[in-house]
């Protein structure tokens, strides 16, 4: 009966404890017990760890707590706590990589997310598919570029399996290499499919890409240039510049997005061979050298306009 009387009691401490005093945040790690649950939230300042376990011990039914990050407002009380941890509702935070974003600055955006942990590489060119990624304070660097990665996996596989009889890339590799380009060359998404059907037509007939991010890559690894192309860069030679080489380069310059992947793999059949810059984001396509050079014309009068040559 003392024994009873003595719970009774904890527990009626407990519901007359009040709320948390201020809000806090705590992260549960997997496999945390109630009572290790219970030593976080009363050094975090939320609540006792008595009343919590006590709450849990006498209120809690069979539903585990679920280890993550979760907010706990100022005023809930222990029973508020324990249902908030069994529900799993925790706190998402997220890291987003953006379409065509390079590998070193996916690399530097995870190691200054500072609520991550432990080290990663520079991941493969290409190897991540651009999107925003729910994370936890606490969760390993490692773990959130894997999902990346995975999603990189599935999403290519899918697309792989519905690719068109007209693109001209013979697996991934070349796959994710021309969908790169495509991705860096045009920021608007109905250009996509016609850029990709310009460099499908120029790989069948062996005229080089000549794509300007090429070059670039080389030079920052596809981090910004930050000033003009030199002469001396467009003619250099090496495994990725497509002024002085046929063909595509030995990789990805970029991580390209599902619809840039998507092009490649089925590009608009069109009959153009070049295209420019109009000033407004977009291209003007060309299906001649001579239609194509007088495009060029109007473009660098249009720079001339701006002030930029």
């Amino acid at each position: 009966m003392r024994r009873l009387l003595a719970a009774l009691l904890a527990l009626l401490l407990a519901a007359c404890s009040g709320g948390a005093p201020r809000d806090a945040e705590v992260v549960i790690p997997a496999g945390s017990s109630i009572a290790k649950a219970g030593q976080i939230l009363e050094e975090a300042g939320a609540t006792s760890a008595s009343a919590f376990v006590n709450h849990a011990r006498f209120f809690g039914g069979d539903d585990p707590i679920r280890p993550g990050e979760y907010k706990i407002e100022k005023g809930m009380d222990a029973g508020d706590i324990l249902a908030l941890m069994q529900s799993g509702k925790t706190v998402q935070r997220f890291v987003t990589v953006p379409e065509g974003m390079p590998s070193i600055m996916v690399w530097e955006r995870l190691m200054a997310e500072e609520r991550l942990k432990g080290e990663v590489p520079v991941p493969p060119e290409g190897s991540v598919l651009p999107d925003t990624y729910a994370f936890t304070t606490g969760e390993k660097r490692a773990a959130v570029l894997k999902r990346m990665q995975d999603a990189m996996d599935k999403t290519f596989a899918e697309l792989w399996a519905k690719r068109s009889p007209r693109s001209a890339v013979k697996d991934r590799n070349e796959a994710l290499t021309l969908a790169s380009i495509v991705e860096k060359e045009t920021g608007v998404p109905a250009e996509r499919r016609t850029v990709a059907g310009v460099y499908t037509n120029r790989l069948a007939v062996g005229m080089r890409l000549q794509a300007d991010p090429t070059i670039i890559y080389p030079i920052t690894k596809g981090k910004p240039l930050g000033r003009r192309i030199k002469r001396s860069e467009i003619q250099d030679v090496n495994d990725y510049n497509t002024y002085s080489m046929a063909g595509l380069p030995k990789g990805p310059i970029a991580n390209p997005g599902k619809a840039s992947i998507a092009a490649v793999l089925d590009p608009e059949p069109n009959d153009y061979l070049y295209f420019v810059a109009k000033g407004d984001g977009g291209h003007i396509f060309a299906r001649t050298l001579a239609e194509h050079d007088a495009n060029v014309q109007k473009w660098y009068a249009l720079r001339r306009e701006r002030g930029e040559m």
